[in-house]
């Protein structure tokens, strides 16, 4: 049975600003929730959201106050194995909220498979994968410290793959700033850019032709997300692949965009997706329509990274590979032992649950006051 659910914020500083072309993040609220059952075992979900309310609808705040206020009365009671009948109760009487409602069915799922004793991806189909490639994120904004940060991270074998923020500059400026690192890293370093959704569609016209002519492998939501047309157009146009992000929030978004051919390439994020069952039809609309998969990450901690490497180990095809490197931009862990990155992976955590444990003292220094 279900006999508590409770929702923790914790401010964590980040190692640098994290700047995107909506916010620059200096300090990540990670939204933790834990689920006490009455045979004594504890879940753990994640929440954390990038920027608040300037990348989404759901902010820590809210997620905290409609989780105590709407969702947790809903299940108080329930049995705690039964996910799939908890879950379909909270999203019949709970619209939106997808990031609260994907912390809640984390923890549950937790609950379950530490209770059955095996890891959670096999309550997900089963991992085809024990470790996963992740790209860094190189949001400085300065070229310099861009470049001498990925020469650190290739000098220390951790990434190979890296992900530029652009789109809060002119398109000439930012495809400047993208192709002097893009040459300055070669040809056997993968550079892709998240452009967030700020371009037009003249302006990413212009910004790709320049990008994949320098070399560079994937443009991430180059427009507007409801400009499915434009997103259309755009990865018929060009060779270059074309990534759907914020335009995926959940199972029917995926339908659509894939029968529109509108992205090469989809994003997946539980979060963003209402939570890992729901992300997984996410990967599996991808994969029915030819579209590949990439596994997204909302710069979450430890519990919502684990989480998501569990689904993304099941996933036959990741050939764009992950980003969850969210523990990484964190100056603090909440995990008493934190996740292995090593040899440009993601190691994929083999205990029971999630596979980790949280570090309680840490997590009450680091609560919100």
């Amino acid at each position: 049975m279900i006999q508590n659910i409770e929702v923790i914020l914790a401010e964590v500083p980040t190692i640098r600003p994290h700047k995107l072309s909506v916010a620059t993040m200096n300090t990540q609220t990670l939204v933790l929730v834990r689920v006490t059952c009455a045979d004594g075992i504890e879940g753990w979900g994640e929440a954390t959201t990038i920027g608040g309310l300037n990348y989404g609808e759901e902010s820590p705040d809210s997620i905290k106050v409609n989780i105590d206020t709407h969702i947790a009365p809903l299940l108080i009671g329930m049995e705690a194995s039964e996910v799939a009948k908890a879950m379909a109760k909270v999203r019949k009487i709970i619209q939106g909220n997808r990031f609260a409602k994907c912390a809640i069915e984390t923890a549950l799922l937790d609950a379950q498979a530490r209770r059955l004793g095996i890891p959670l991806s096999e309550l997900l189909g089963g991992r085809v994968r024990d470790a996963l490639p992740v790209a860094w994120t190189l949001a400085s904004g300065d070229t310099a410290k861009d470049i001498a940060e990925a020469e650190l991270m290739l000098e220390k074998r951790r990434h190979r793959i890296f992900k530029l923020k652009i789109g809060a500059r002119p398109v000439a400026d930012d495809v400047k700033h993208v192709l002097a690192i893009k040459k300055a890293l070669g040809d056997a370093v993968s550079v892709r850019v998240d452009v967030n959704q700020a371009w037009s569609e003249l302006e990413a016209v212009q910004g790709i032709a320049a990008l994949e002519a320098g070399g560079v492998d994937l443009i991430e939501q180059p427009v507007r997300a409801e400009n499915t047309a434009a997103m259309a157009r755009l990865a018929q146009r060009y060779a270059v692949s074309i990534m759907a992000d914020e335009a995926l929030h959940g199972p029917q978004d995926a339908l659509a965009f894939a029968n529109a051919s509108a992205a090469d390439v989809f994003a997946v994020k539980i979060t963003q997706s209402g939570g890992l069952i729901p992300a997984t039809q996410v990967a599996t609309v991808a994969q029915l329509s030819g579209v590949s998969l990439y596994g997204g990450t909302m710069l979450e901690g430890g519990v919502g990274t684990a989480a998501s490497a569990h689904l993304f180990s099941t996933f036959t095809d990741l050939s764009a590979g992950t980003e969850l490197f969210g523990p990484l931009l964190l100056t603090e862990e909440v995990l008493r032992t934190p996740l292995v990155y090593k040899d440009f992976m993601l190691q994929v955590p083999t205990g029971p649950g999630l596979g980790v444990d949280i570090d309680m003292e840490k997590l009450a220094y680091l609560r919100r006051k």
